[in-house]
């Protein structure tokens, strides 16, 4: 096997399958990276990491009980890139793990070599996003464009943050001084400016609009 520019890189795991571990460290090998540590959870993956020489990690967002979240701060601290591998294609995960510090995000549901293409690209210092995540990413900012051109009135503005937070009928009622007949009626009206249909497509959109930038 020829090796190539990344030969002897240093390759950490953090995933709760061991299957997926070891399918990952044999295509890894076959671009001639080293695998240097492997972690199914935040307690192993401290315990091992610093030991471990890594150059880059990759971390699943699935880890028994825990959120691989919590671990890119850690690795980020420690000056280890972090390219995301999961089964999480949602706009607001991305952008949550972006936020906390990670170098690239790859879906599960794509080729072992998007992958592979992902850490040499973090390596070079830049960031990756696959096919299918930018295709994600792409359609949640077309929905932010399509909240800015609505014309909400102030009320219903309010109740869609509400909404966003969580809030019930009865709290956002009591936020606004309204009735929940009329909070009610902010929904509906919500719904036809933005063309959504029905309370399931509305509470998708505000949670979609108001993720971290």
């Amino acid at each position: 096997m020829t090796e190539g520019p990344y030969a002897g890189v240093r390759v950490f795991l953090a995933d709760d399958h061991p299957a997926v571990r070891e399918g990952l460290t044999l295509r890894l090998l076959q671009e001639c990276f080293v695998v240097c540590g492997e972690a199914e959870n935040r307690a192993e993956l401290v315990a091992k990491i610093d030991g471990s020489g890594a150059d880059i990690a990759l971390v699943d967002l699935s880890l028994c009980e825990e959120s691989g979240l919590d671990l890119i701060p850690d690795l980020r601290s420690r000056g280890i890139p972090v390219v995301v591998y999961s089964m999480h294609e949602d706009a607001d995960t991305v952008y949550w793990a972006l936020a906390r510090g990670a170098a690239s995000y790859v879906t599960k549901r794509e080729s072992s070599a998007v992958l592979v293409e992902a850490v040499r690209r973090t390596l070079a210092g830049e960031r990756y996003i696959s096919p299918r995540i930018a295709a994600v990413i792409d359609c949640a900012q077309a929905q932010d464009k399509t909240l800015e051109r609505v014309a909400l009135s102030e009320r219903e503005r309010q109740t869609l943050e509400l909404l966003g937070r969580g809030e019930t009928n009865a709290d956002i009622a009591a936020a606004l001084g309204v009735s929940v007949r009329t909070v009610e009626s902010y929904y509906a009206r919500i719904q036809v400016k933005l063309g959504l249909n029905g309370m399931k497509a509305l509470r998708k959109f505000v949670i979609s609009s108001q993720r971290p930038r």
